[in-house]
């Protein structure tokens, strides 16, 4: 029966699994020693090499031969052009490839194609799109190709893990198209000693990179620590700084509300003054009033200038008080500007207060954290004697294999109980290789317990990042309103000049107001020289102003040009042509104006009373 089945087996399923075991072991033992070896892999690296050569045997697996004139073409770089078609992204590779000038063939095409994908790590990408298009590839592969079944998913699958290596190929200088594609099965094939030997060693270096990443976290920690010290300092002196301002900013807020005061005071006596000189000037108008409404009409157009500059004076009065009404706004405006800044200060003292009380909480934080790295340092110092105590060892073991090496050459006899020794040294190791996977498990717990302490420092230092935004919005905020009180200073100043400029205003006012007094005491110099010629006439009868419209003598029609005038001594009104003569009358020494008629009867009898 077992005869029978192997001989019914497909030939092409046993090649096509075995490619893929030698596609498993090629793509293992190649991620593995690259990864042991830490570098970046050449064109010269064993594993690399053989790993090439059994990509090469998979798509060569089920190609079709194509028939020409002059030869049969069996090439694996037919179906690798199919992927610039299907994968927008690798005519970079194609057009690069098909530019090498050492390249003659197609196969040594495919083959740079292949160290080029590889060092993209894009290889996985390209293949998947080619054996999704099963169509096209039945155009290169038979039926039974690897690419054609599951066996090259899975291959596809595999590549994905190469992507954690880094290679650096020379493509133009290598000889790709002679190369002989063969592969080497004594790398796969080991002995139990070699994987015995192999496994210590990963082990050995799984915790030497352990112990590399506990000190590199460490001395992240140790930065973020010294970090965080100089922000703390930072923040403090801006505190500083910020008190000093507040301070700064108190003092010039007495200073404008003692100028303020001043102002006002100062507002108010110019006020009482200019009401004080209105009442006089009311008072002494109305008197003047009286006097001019028993004096001639000739007084009434100084009357009216009077009244006119009066108006003016009010007018102008008005607009002093309006522009004191203006000042007292801007001054409340300016007292409440000066509250909300009080306001908003206390504000800021609030939020230092509580930004003071978070960094107290840093502090302590990181102190827990600086006490937890210590405990760490403390492990790490543990493990760092285990591993002296493994190599010393390991050394003990090298020493003993070399002596039972010795041993099996200078005697064939004692073979059995060397084999007996070499069991129980065996059982040993493997004792004490569990024990060494415990400490393993309990240094990978402590490694999880310092990803979280980790972890909970970043927030940290994420909610620091965001306070400290916040600070300076604040500052930027004050820096503002900084600028707003030197803007609200200039316009204070602004307004004394212009309070200075009123009270100029206001002296020449009362110089205006003195000539005027001047102007009306002469006035009343002369209302009283005409009260004192009226009583001289008071047997006299004075015609009224609306009773004559024309003069006594010519005749003529009063008007703005024809003005009306009284003669002293008759009392009649007559034009100016018509009374132009001033004599002597024996009620007034002075010379008074006369009418012609009565100038020339007064003349007469001066003559007739003469000798």
């Amino acid at each position: 029966m077992p005869c029978k089945t192997l001989a019914t087996k497909d030939p092409s399923a046993v090649e096509r699994a075995n490619l893929l075991n030698m596609a498993k072991l090629s793509i293992k033992g190649l991620i593995e020693s690259a990864l042991s070896f830490g570098r970046t892999l050449d064109s010269d690296y064993p594993p690399l090499q053989q790993f090439f050569v059994v990509m090469e045997h998979c798509l060569k697996h089920g190609l079709k031969v194509r028939k020409s004139f002059l030869s049969y073409n069996k090439t694996i770089w037919g179906p690798l052009e199919l992927v610039e078609k299907l994968y927008p992204e690798a005519e970079e590779i194609g057009a690069s490839v098909r530019d090498l000038p050492g390249l003659k063939t197609p196969l040594g095409r495919a083959r740079a194609w292949l160290r080029l994908a590889l060092m993209q790590k894009k290889m996985a990408d390209y293949l998947r799109c080619l054996i999704i298009q099963r169509d096209l590839l039945s155009e290169f592969y038979e039926y039974h190709a690897l690419m054609m079944e599951e066996e090259g998913a899975v291959i596809v699958g595999l590549l994905v893990g190469l992507n954690v290596i880094d290679a650096n190929l020379c493509v133009k200088g290598e000889d790709l198209d002679s190369q002989v594609g063969v592969i080497d099965f004594s790398m796969y094939l080991k002995n139990e000693e070699d994987i015995g030997n192999k496994e210590r060693n990963v082990q050995i270096a799984a915790i030497l990179d352990q112990k590399n990443y506990v000190e590199e976290l460490n001395r992240q920690l140790n930065s973020t620590v010294s970090s965080l010290h100089s922000r703390v300092d930072s923040l403090e002196k801006s505190n500083t700084k910020l008190i000093e301002e507040l301070a700064i900013a108190k003092n010039n807020i007495i200073k404008l509300q003692e100028e303020n005061h001043q102002l006002r005071s100062e507002n108010k006596m110019i006020l009482m003054k200019t009401q004080q000189h209105l009442e006089v000037t009311k008072v002494d108008v109305e008197t003047e009033l009286q006097t001019y409404k028993h004096s001639r009409q000739g007084l009434d157009e100084m009357y009216n200038d009077a009244r006119r500059q009066l108006r003016d004076e009010s007018q102008l009065r008005q607009d002093v008080e309006n522009e004191l009404s203006v000042q007292v706004s801007m001054k409340h405006e300016i007292e409440l500007a000066m509250k909300l800044l009080e306001k908003d200060i206390h504000e800021k003292q609030d939020t230092l207060i509580g930004l003071r009380q978070q960094l107290e909480e840093v502090k302590a934080i990181n102190i827990e954290m600086y006490r937890k790295l210590q405990g760490c340092e403390d492990g790490l110092k543990e493990k760092n004697e285990i591993i002296a105590r493994l190599e010393e060892k390991t050394n003990k073991i090298t020493v003993a294999m070399r002596q039972l090496e010795q041993r099996l050459q200078q005697a064939e006899k004692a073979q059995m109980e060397a084999e007996d020794e070499d069991e129980k040294y065996l059982q040993e190791c493997l004792s004490q290789s569990d024990s060494l996977q415990k400490q393993i498990s309990q240094k990978e717990k402590q490694l999880i317990q310092l990803e979280t302490d980790l972890k909970i420092e970043k927030e940290w230092r994420q909610t620091l990042q965001e306070d400290l935004q916040k600070e300076k919005d604040a500052l930027s905020h004050l820096r503002n309103e900084t600028q707003q009180i030197t803007n609200l200073k200039k316009e204070f100043l602004n307004l004394q000049d212009e309070n200075q400029q009123l009270k100029k205003i206001y002296r020449e006012q009362e110089q205006a107001l003195q000539e005027l007094g001047n102007k009306l005491s002469e006035s009343k110099l002369k209302i009283e020289d005409i009260k004192e010629a009226n009583k001289a006439l008071q047997g006299l009868v004075w015609l009224k102003d609306k009773e004559a419209t024309h003069c006594k003598l010519c005749e003529k029609e009063f008007s703005l040009s024809k003005r009306k005038h009284h003669c002293r001594n008759c009392g009649e009104i007559f034009c100016n042509a018509c009374s132009d003569n001033e004599l002597p009358l024996p009620s007034s020494p002075k010379p008074v104006r006369v009418c012609d008629s009565c100038h020339a009867l007064l003349i007469q009898r001066c003559s007739s009373n003469l000798p």
